[in-house]
This record gives C-alpha cells, structure tokens and sequence, in this order.
C-alpha cells in the first residue's frame, strides 16, 4: 500500500523535500511546516540568486527566455524541478552567512543530491539522477519524485535496507 506523500503540494515540494532532506542528513528534527516553508521560500530565493550568479554556464540549457524563468521561479508557488536541483547542490555548498538558512545548515560540506523514483513494477527504488558529484558521493539529501510533478523528502536507514516517504506527524 502506497502512503500518502508527506510534503504539501504547494507548488514549494521540490524545495521543502530538500530542507526536510537536510534536516535527516544533519540528524536534525524535522522542522515546523511554518518553519519548513520559511526555508522552503530562502533556498528558491538562494537557488534564483545561483542562476543568475552563473548565467553564463545556465542560461543555455533553461528552454525560454533567462530573465522571464527568473521571475518565475522566484514565485513561491512554481514548481521547481531539475535545473533548480543542480542549483540547490550549489547553494547548499556554499556559505551564507547572517541569515536564517546559513543558520540552520551552516554544517553544510559537501552536499549532494539523489533523487530516486518507485519502479513501478516491483515498487522499489530507482536513482534517477545525481547532483552535486563534484561535491561528495557520501551521504547525500534524498528526494523521491513522483513522476507527476510532486517530490517528497526520503529517508533510508543507515544500512540501505529498507526506506520510506518522510510523513508530516
């Protein structure tokens, strides 16, 4: 039987299933849903400001205008998917300071992402894609996507044997 997803499909999943993400891989307790969304909203901010910081290495691969997908990202109800992936492994390697992000993940190093999907015939787990690589292959933010535009935070054990969707208590 299939649980129901656990982060709210608010148009924020993508971003809330890589701070819900961080907080496992820290060993930290999950965050409040106000508190969730909060860094939800800073890493979508933090992940338009990378876009733009590397517009030249970017630009090419976003399929409309630069500017327009800018804008539209930095909404807090668009959808993210896997350019704002690669960009998240990029702030997450990064240091911000004063701010509320920096405050909560300032352990951050080396940080990759892997998102994993549910094979549909035998409902195990698939790697779909890696990124961050160059920053570590070692313990990295987990996400499951659902393969219609909705992400979920993962959690495996420490020994891979078993895993399951992350469900809000």
């Amino acid at each position: 039987m299939a649980e129901e997803p656990g982060i709210p499909g608010d148009g924020r999943c993508l971003f809330r299933s890589v701070v819900h993400g961080a907080c496992l891989r820290l060993g930290k307790p999950s965050p409040s849903e106000s508190h969730e969304k909060a860094l939800a909203d800073e890493l979508r901010a933090k992940v338009a400001d990378e876009f733009v910081k590397r517009r030249a290495d970017t630009e090419w691969f976003l399929e409309c205008d630069f500017d327009s997908y800018i804008k539209h990202i930095r909404k807090p109800h668009t959808w993210g998917g896997e350019p704002e992936l690669l960009m998240a492994t990029h702030v997450l390697n990064s240091f911000y300071a004063n701010d509320m992000f920096a405050l909560v993940f300032v352990e951050f190093t080396r940080v990759p992402i892997t998102v994993y999907m549910r094979e549909k015939s035998s409902e195990s787990l698939i790697v779909i894609s890696e990124y961050g690589q160059e920053y570590g292959r070692q313990n990295p933010i987990r996400v499951l996507y659902h393969g219609y535009g909705h992400y979920d935070a993962l959690q495996v054990s420490p020994n891979g044997a078993q895993s399951k969707w992350f469900r809000k208590r």
